[in-house]
């Protein structure tokens, strides 16, 4: 459905054994915003998820589903929506968990944050913001985390890895969805510092995040691997480009 200001507006919502959560949080989202639809990306999941997205579907318009074969990561299950809700003709399109750790009733702070952005970033870590029921460790982890990609990409953001956001139509279109090959958890970074490099206007607010009551988290040490992988690689990728660059102007200058 359309909003005011933004046009029609979707909140792309993968799930993978979610199946106590799913009513729930789709419940509190179209209370809290009823002109924004909702669109759940499931990867087979065999607790009944699916199920239960179809029944939400059938009995409220603005709810879509779109099923996937099976679980092949947070970034795949995203990049599927992204493509779904873009060939839907939505003008923007949004990210969120559905296990209530992204309060749907927080969703207005990006909203109002998009007229001067083409991507909104809700941020734990920005003034303002918090975490709800997180040990210190943990904290510090992700704390941590995010400081080792802005260090290495350069980049000044503060949660990078953050998964409630809203992208503009026209900057998923800039990033070329095809082009994206993360497809793990390390895919929220991966698109945050392609929508930089591009020179697209990133904003971050200050969200609560409240980790999840019921069911598991699909967070595990595999997955962080991958995401220290990948962005060790980008980085040191993205340092020898500028070493070039500052060689080039050199050589040019001296000849």
């Amino acid at each position: 459905m359309a909003t005011a200001d933004h046009g029609r507006v979707v909140m792309v919502v993968p799930t993978y054994n979610e199946a106590d959560n799913l009513a729930w949080i789709v419940g509190r989202l179209r209370a809290a915003q009823p002109l924004v639809d909702v669109l759940v990306v499931d990867d087979a999941s065999p607790d009944g998820t699916g199920r239960i997205a179809d029944e939400l579907a059938a009995s409220d318009s603005a709810v879509h589903v779109l099923h996937r074969a099976g679980k092949e990561g947070l970034g795949a299950a995203y990049l599927a929506g992204f493509r779904a809700a873009l060939d839907m003709g939505y003008d923007v399109i949004g990210e969120m968990d559905a296990d209530g750790s992204h309060q749907p009733e927080q969703l207005h702070l990006l909203l109002d944050a998009l007229g001067d952005a083409d991507l909104v970033l809700g941020s734990r870590w920005v003034p303002g913001g918090s975490v709800v029921n997180w040990p210190v460790g943990r904290q510090l982890l992700s704390r941590g985390g995010n400081l080792y990609v802005r260090l290495l990409l350069g980049i000044g953001v503060r949660d990078a890895t953050g998964g409630f956001r809203l992208f503009r139509r026209s900057a998923l279109e800039a990033i070329v969805l095809d082009t994206v090959e993360s497809t793990g958890y390390v895919f929220q970074t991966d698109l945050v510092w392609r929508v930089l490099r591009l020179g697209l206007r990133l904003r971050e607010v200050p969200i609560e995040f409240i980790e999840r009551e019921r069911g598991d988290s699909k967070m595990s040490g595999p997955v962080a691997r991958e995401s220290l992988r990948r962005v060790t690689g980008w980085g040191l990728r993205e340092r020898l480009r500028r070493g070039r660059a500052v060689f080039r102007t050199a050589k040019e200058e001296a000849a």
